[in-house]
């Protein structure tokens, strides 16, 4: 009998990536979405429920109809930068909602495995690739409210078998503006549909990021389920650095019109680490995880995602 499979925050960036992966796999998959929130989407094998993570009783419910195997922790504010803003409801979205499905899982009395979907930014900043034995650090709420995360999943919490997925920058297609990449192919799509001046505005340049496709992070996602160790951290990355100034200019040489670059001090964040980069290693030797799709075919296709978004709205 397949395994009932749950993922939560499915209609979001990495997770309605996750649940395409598993639905093309023919898995029976369970997904959850905030009510009221993004829509989901019509995907053959999916199941979809609106469940508020942040109501307790509601969530111990919804895990005892369901009985689920493998849960995809996927839920959660992604933001570092709104962070500084909505540091309450960060720390609520990411560590009490946690608190909540753990809790629930745990209540079942029974071995399930559970994959939560962390962050490289727990580390503390450093210009040499990232092992998972790094210095622990954050530097935003954000980064505070995922090392929160992991701590709540992973204490005290036989049968359960808990495992944290470190994903450091990722990227692709549906990703929402606030992130740099998805800003940037939406301002040179609607450039082109002619919604705005040929111009964008634009932060630090200067940062060196760890990038991956978001298929590649959810794949990555898919083997810690199956075969990552009970308690272990794997970082999710490439093993190598882009400059951001590279990837705007390799979407800009991607425009049909020209533009033009302008800096925006508001956009500068009031932490922000001139270099993330990871050390792949242990989920490269342990799971045989690399990453498969180049960073050509990431860019190409993020910037269809928003041309098409562009003539839909036109």
């Amino acid at each position: 009998m397949p395994a009932a499979t749950l993922v939560t925050g499915a209609a979001g960036f990495a997770g309605s990536h996750l649940i395409d992966l598993l639905a093309a796999e023919r898995m029976p998959v369970t997904a959850w979405h905030r009510p009221g929130g993004r829509a989901p989407r019509e995907v053959p094998g999916v199941v979809w429920s609106g469940v508020d993570l942040l109501d307790r009783v509601g969530v111990r419910e919804a895990i005892h109809r369901l009985e689920p195997d493998v849960v995809y922790h996927c839920a959660g504010a992604s933001h570092v930068g709104d962070s500084w803003t909505t540091t309450e409801a960060t720390l609520a979205v990411n560590v009490r909602a946690t608190q909540h499905l753990v809790a629930a899982l745990l209540s079942l009395r029974r071995p399930i495995r559970l994959v939560v979907a962390g962050s490289a930014m727990v580390y503390s900043a450093s210009s040499e690739p990232l092992r998972e034995d790094a210095v622990i650090g954050p530097l935003s709420p954000y980064a505070v409210s995922k090392l929160a995360q992991e701590l709540v999943a992973s204490d005290d919490t036989a049968p359960l078998h808990v495992s944290i997925a470190r994903a450091f920058n990722h990227f692709g297609p549906r990703q929402m503006p606030g992130f740099v990449a998805a800003d940037f192919a939406r301002r040179i799509a609607d450039i082109e549909a002619g919604r705005f001046r040929p111009e964008i505005a634009v932060g630090n340049l200067e940062a060196r990021r760890d990038l991956t496709d978001v298929r590649d992070t959810v794949r990555a996602y898919r083997l810690i389920a199956d075969a990552g160790q009970h308690g272990r951290a794997y970082n999710v990355c490439s093993g190598r650095t882009v400059v951001i100034r590279d990837l705007l200019e390799m979407l800009l040489a991607r425009a049909r019109v020209p533009i033009a670059v302008r800096t925006d001090h508001a956009r500068l964040r009031p932490s922000d680490q001139p270099v993330v980069l990871g050390d792949a290693s242990r989920i490269r030797d342990e799971l045989g995880w690399s990453p498969r799709i180049p960073l050509d075919r990431t860019l190409d296709d993020l910037l269809a995602y928003w041309r098409q978004r562009a003539t839909a709205d036109s």
